[in-house]
């Protein structure tokens, strides 16, 4: 792999209702490295997390933010899978999910970026040394920490944190993929990601990272959610 890599990085922020993060972040992530590119895609929010983007983007003028609207909220994991395939499109090699609230610090990304180097996808890990979380609740930690060793028991790969969203791509891996097939669409999307990339034999990095609790708004995590992520994790296990 060149040294260089990757030469055209793409962030892509899905967002619902986040009009009070949205500009501050992107600002923050645009600032960390000139390569990087960051595409937000917005679930209709009725907010107008979108005229914010818009007016950042008239604002900086700088070619490097974009925004793909969808018309209602459709759900994590296809928001991901859509700016994916924008990406790609866009000829961008490699590609960067990370969350609109400030949960995932901009200040990791150029750790993301070094590591690209060395594998096929980048984990911001809270379950590494040096990595954790802060201002939880003891059973939001518990739950946590569950959903990766559970993934970990069922699927058999040595992942130490399943359930994290803060994750970068190489563009030779999502092709080979199938984007179009993943079936999961809540946080079960980062298992299902992680578990196929495994499956094709590719080859993981995981490095600390601090994860917050979002700065303003509310969260999307509901029981359907986590339910969701509970059954999955036995149909990725037996499906051929």
């Amino acid at each position: 792999m060149p040294r260089d890599y990757p030469v055209k990085p793409l962030v892509v922020i899905p967002t619902y209702n986040e009009r009070e993060n949205i500009q501050s972040l992107v600002t923050a992530v645009l600032g960390t490295d000139e390569r990087i590119h960051a595409l937000v895609v917005d679930d209709g929010s009725p907010d107008g997390t979108a005229v914010a983007v818009r007016e950042l983007m008239e604002k900086t003028n700088s070619g490097r933010l974009s925004l793909s609207l969808r018309p209602r909220k459709l759900g994590l994991g296809t928001a991901y899978v859509h700016g994916f395939g924008w990406g790609l499109d866009h000829d961008h090699d490699f590609l960067i999910q990370m969350d609109a609230d400030w949960s995932h610090h901009p200040r990791y990304l150029p750790d993301m970026l070094r590591l690209a180097e060395e594998g096929d996808f980048v984990i911001g890990s809270r379950y590494v040394k040096g990595g954790g979380t802060l201002n939880w609740g003891a059973m939001r930690r518990l739950l946590s920490r569950f959903g990766s060793f559970y993934s970990r028991a069922i699927l058999g790969v040595g992942i130490a944190d399943f359930t994290g969203g803060f994750n970068g791509w190489s563009a030779r891996l999502l092709r080979r993929m199938g984007l179009d097939t993943l079936r999961s669409n809540g946080y079960s999307f980062q298992i299902e990601m992680k578990y196929r990339a495994h499956r094709l034999g590719c080859r993981h990095l995981e490095f600390p990272i601090v994860f917050d609790e979002r700065r303003e708004g509310r969260s999307k995590m509901s029981m359907a959610i986590g339910m969701e992520a509970f059954y999955r994790v036995w149909e990725l296990r037996f499906r051929r």
